[in-house]
């Protein structure tokens, strides 16, 4: 399905600063921008990487969403960076993310959360200590809701009231975005973009959110360091007992391959 639209502005002024220090953009930019009467697709889309790999080990999954939604700032792999680099969603807090911190810095590694507001609510320390060691809070949305089943201005609201909550807390503004299950729509990415905000997914994933049901430690790590490719984007959830486990031989196993991280 597709809807003729035009979006509805973030109302994003210029006096506002992201983490990097940059303004953020008032509107979004002309390759976002939809034309009078131009349909933008509204229809769902629900993003995996794939198995499918080309000779460099990358998904042709992740390849493939940049190819087709780059010019909405959306991107499931860094082709233009050989580093890694890591993300974890923050749903909830299950008592694992302290230890993925303190690995995080033995190892000097920077990595990238994505949190609901819900979480930064509960949890304001832990928010604050990623800022405090240097690494980027993202934005999960205020809610968690599929994206591509709100209207325009419900997206908008999710986005930016998520930004404006850390900014007013934290004194942080997230810049990017990963929309909740991963889903969204052409519309979504360009309210994204819209709300001076790029769309990160991911090129490498596995099941490690079901706390009930975990993976095995040895199993895990043959899966992460061996899905490690250039430019790559590791989705894994704070939640899993077995990531806070052997987050620290995975990064050594993917350095001993000769991979640095972002």
């Amino acid at each position: 399905m597709s809807a003729a639209i035009i979006l509805a502005s973030c109302g994003t002024t210029s006096g506002e600063r992201g983490n990097t220090g940059e303004s953020v953009p008032p509107s979004m930019s002309s390759a976002a921008k939809p034309v009078q009467g131009q349909p933008l697709s509204t229809e769902k889309q629900g993003y995996g990487q794939g198995v499918q790999l080309d000779g460099n080990n990358r998904p042709l999954g992740a390849l493939e969403f940049n190819a087709k939604y780059g010019k909405y700032n959306a991107t499931a792999i860094n082709e233009d960076d050989k580093k890694i680099t890591l993300t974890f969603d923050q749903g909830y807090e299950n008592g694992y993310t302290s230890k993925i911190l303190d690995t995080l810095k033995e190892k000097k590694v920077h990595a990238v959360f994505f949190v609901l507001q819900d979480y930064a609510e509960k949890n304001p320390e832990l928010v604050q200590r990623m800022i405090d060691e240097g690494h980027t809070v993202g934005n999960h949305s205020v809610t968690h809701r599929s994206m591509p089943e709100l209207s325009a201005e419900e997206c908008k609201q999710e986005v930016r009231g998520l930004q404006r909550y850390i900014k007013e807390n934290f004194g942080y503004l997230p810049t990017l975005f990963r929309p909740p299950m991963g889903e969204f729509s052409e519309q979504t990415l360009a309210v994204t973009e819209e709300c001076g905000s790029e769309t990160m997914l991911w090129s490498y994933a596995y099941a490690d959110w079901d706390t009930e049901h975990q993976p095995a430690p040895d199993e895990a790590k043959e899966k992460l360091i061996g899905a490690a490719h250039e430019g790559a984007i590791y989705l894994l959830h704070s939640v899993s007992e077995t990531n806070a486990e052997v987050l620290g031989d995975v990064i050594d196993g993917i350095r001993g391959k000769g991979f640095e991280f972002n």
